[in-house]
């Protein structure tokens, strides 16, 4: 079996926003020596302690430190740490991350950061903690851009060399007034070659009179540039098309698609998942792997992410931030498998899969050429059933973190009213949509100032006979000897039939009363929560 050695030699280029501390781990006892892993420790931003060094250690030992087999499922994740993650951002992670999970393979994550004034430590922060949340754990990495500069300028002084790129003096404004000729013309624009093939003695002249210059790619004249893509089939652009391409800035440096070419061939991908927007970039880079003498890897582009209208999702349509809505109160479980199911299917009407499932049933195969649509809707159903369905243990950090927020945290709550209290997180969970719906519809039975819904009370209390039941109701409820579920609705029903009235009518207004609320839990379950002494309080002072 062969392996590709990659290494990560430290570079100033990211200390002036952060600091580095450095991680040793050893190579092979083959080769020797140390292999240098770094991760973000401190920028005064809060980004210290979001890469342990545990991460960048792969748990699979089997597989030498430092090196790569040659045949392994390797994929990647290189968001821009321009913005947060977003949820497109976020189902292109998981796609990639089912993807290597299913194949037992691997995946990386690179930061693209060489857009130096956009990107910040603060974005590629905001990038993690979407990630983890989501327990989209990687293989390697991150990797930044910003430290591997010198790959990309080595791969450019070989294209040049080779002849398959060339330096162009053409100034912004000569090239912005073609441009806007062409706008005016009504004639599409592309790079018409002005420097393309200027010879070695023009090249130095202009070299020598300081002349500003990128590097471009020689895009042949003719022919046509064809490759396979998993879910699209295979797609075909004539090279008149394609103009050439800068390389390098003038400032030294890369372009997207250098880099991206470069890193993934470096990194050894061997499938590069991707949203659809990317089918136009791809040709380039085609040419690009060509150009290097390396292998292509195989491209899969999903369909993009729609919002209910049809347009590309915004904010318009809403939070569009992965974290966005973690802090609304999604579960990660549920947000994973809404993602999962945006452009991908696993060939039945399956909508409610566990982690292990996805992992299990994802393919490439699965994924449609169609648009996927938002639905926030839907996405609040999976929610319910997540909640619904998860143990009241396992909500428990997520309650409580929702009730200290609110002002209603107990520490007698993970003590010695602790069961009671997981009781209450099973009676609430089943109509529960998010998270805080604990505190609104918990309120009640953690403290006695919450408030009692007008709507609700005019319209169950519309029978003046209220005023004198609903004590009396309180008083046979308080000589109960022993308070449950079947005693309580047993006195109830007794009482309703004594007075010769519906027993509807108490229950309905008990409910309002108990918990301030038209809809909540069945009664009898909300009054042995409450429990004796406070059930028959409320029905008497608030009656």
């Amino acid at each position: 079996m062969g392996y590709l050695v990659l290494s990560a030699k430290p570079t100033p280029a990211l200390r002036d926003r952060c600091r580095f501390a450095t991680a040793v781990v050893p190579r092979h006892p083959s080769e020797g020596g140390d292999f240098q892993r770094r991760r973000v420790e401190d920028s005064g931003s809060k980004v210290a302690n979001l890469y342990p060094v545990s991460s960048f250690v792969d748990p699979r030992p089997q597989i030498p430190s430092g090196v790569i087999p040659l045949s392994q499922i390797r994929v990647r994740f290189a968001p821009s740490p321009t913005g947060y993650l977003h949820v497109g951002g976020a189902r292109t992670a998981l796609f990639n991350w089912l993807f290597a999970q299913h194949h037992q393979g691997k995946f990386i994550l690179r930061i693209e950061d060489t857009d130096v004034e956009r990107s910040s430590a603060e974005m590629v922060e905001g990038i993690v903690q979407g990630m983890r949340w989501l327990g989209l754990d990687w293989d390697e990495g991150p990797f930044f851009q910003s430290e591997r500069l010198e790959h990309y300028r080595e791969a450019a002084s070989r294209l040049l060399q080779s002849g398959k790129a060339y330096p162009c003096f053409c100034s912004v404004e000569s090239l912005t007034a073609k441009r806007e000729a062409a706008a005016q013309a009504k004639r599409p624009w592309k790079y018409d070659g002005t420097c393309r093939d200027l010879t070695e003695a023009e090249v130095r002249e202009r070299e020598i009179s300081g002349q500003s210059k990128v590097l471009r790619f020689k895009v042949p004249s003719a022919g046509r540039i064809e490759f396979p893509d998993q879910v699209f089939g295979r797609i075909e652009h004539d090279l008149a098309t394609i103009e050439d391409f800068v390389l390098l800035r003038s400032d030294g440096m890369p372009t997207y698609h250098l880099g991206v070419v470069v890193d993934d061939i470096d990194m050894r991908i061997s499938h590069v998942i991707r949203g659809a927007d990317h089918i136009s970039n791809t040709p380039k880079q085609v040419l690009l792997y060509q150009a290097l003498n390396s292998t292509v890897p195989e491209f899969a582009h999903v369909p993009l992410i729609l919002g209910p209208d049809k347009s590309r999702l915004s904010k318009r349509h809403g939070a569009t931030s992965v974290t966005a809505y973690r802090d609304q109160g999604f579960l990660p479980e549920a947000f994973r498998n809404f993602l999962a199911l945006l452009g991908w299917s696993p060939g039945d009407d399956s909508e409610k899969m566990a982690t292990a499932e996805l992992i299990q049933r994802f393919s490439l195969e699965g994924i449609n050429k169609s648009d996927a649509v938002f639905n926030l809707d839907k996405l609040a159903w999976l929610n319910s059933q997540y909640l619904s369905s998860t143990p009241a243990e396992e909500l428990f950090p997520e309650v409580r973190a929702q009730l200290e927020q609110a002002g209603l945290w107990n520490a007698a709550y993970e003590g010695d009213r602790k069961t009671w209290f997981l009781g209450l997180i099973d009676l609430l969970k089943a109509r529960a949509r998010l998270l805080p719906d604990f505190v609104a519809n918990g309120r009640a039975f953690l403290s006695d100032d919450y408030e009692i819904d007008q709507g609700a009370r005019e319209k169950f209390f519309k029978d003046p006979a209220l005023a004198n039941l609903l004590p009396d109701l309180a008083a046979a409820l308080g000589a109960l000897d022993d308070f449950t579920l079947e005693s309580a609705e047993a006195a109830l029903r007794s009482f309703a039939e004594q007075r010769q009235v519906k027993p509807g009518l108490l229950i309905n207004a008990s409910r309002v009363l108990l918990t301030g609320k038209a809809v909540a839990p069945g009664i009898f379950e909300v009054m042995v929560a409450l429990g004796q002494r406070r059930t028959v309080q409320r029905l008497r002072r608030l009656a």
